[in-house]
């Protein structure tokens, strides 16, 4: 069940549209199948995941002119992320309106950030069909544009590691291996990732799990070789 009034979060997102409407953005399937005949927001989030793409591809492309395709497609794919677009979600306390299974609820759903970037993208799918493209365009502008000029949230959603391999493999500099070891106890580890490649020693991560300091040991040796 939700929890709150979704005319609270049509007013702050000055979207004007009915609540009756505006609800089957905010159903998850889980709800549905709990409560059959009730519409679920997975056909929205099908439109509007399309309606997102174009207006942040179209954004960048004119904002970042002298930008190679490659950098744009980097941009891109960050800030329409699921963990982008959660990100967003959670500013809105978004999770406080869906409309979940008993199960989903039990296990968080209103928190996770699959569920929270879908029922975004539902509600830029139903601000298309119902107010039409120049308003659907203007929601995303509003709230997911800023992004593309955060350069920590651009770093933190970038894929460093693929990014390293492509720069590695373009300056033919070997093979790629990361030294991991971890301190501190055992509730509380820390790991420290170091970056080798072709025998030279890169960049280190610090992080509290493995992957993100390797994530951190790669946007580090990114950086120094390709410091532009």
């Amino acid at each position: 069940m939700n929890n709150s009034d979704s005319s609270e979060l049509l007013k702050r997102l000055g979207l004007n549209i009915d609540t009756e409407t505006f609800q089957q953005a905010l159903v998850h399937r889980s709800y549905s199948f709990e409560n059959p005949g009730t519409p679920h927001n997975e056909r929205l989030e099908f439109l509007g995941d399309s309606v997102l793409s174009l207006a942040i591809a179209e954004d960048v492309y004119r904002r970042f002119p002298n930008e190679p395709e490659g950098e744009l497609v980097r941009r891109h794919h960050v800030v329409v992320s699921s963990w982008a677009l959660a990100k967003v979600a959670r500013t809105l306390n978004l999770g406080s309106y869906l409309w979940l299974g008993k199960g989903e609820e039990k296990t968080g759903g209103a928190d996770k950030d699959s569920i929270l970037a879908d029922t975004l993208e539902a509600i830029f799918g139903i601000c298309y069909i119902t107010l039409g493209r120049d308003r659907a365009r203007d929601l995303v502008l509003e709230l997911i544009a800023p992004m593309l000029d955060d350069q920590e949230i651009l770093d933190a959603g970038r894929d460093w590691k693929t990014e390293l391999q492509e720069i590695v493999q373009s300056q033919k500099l070997g093979d790629i291996r990361y030294e991991v070891s971890v301190s501190g106890p055992e509730h509380a580890p820390e790991y420290t990732a170091t970056v080798h490649i072709g025998g030279t020693t890169y960049d280190q991560g610090v992080a509290s799990s493995k992957k993100e300091s390797e994530r951190l040991a790669a946007q580090k040796t990114c950086k120094e070789l390709r410091p532009n």
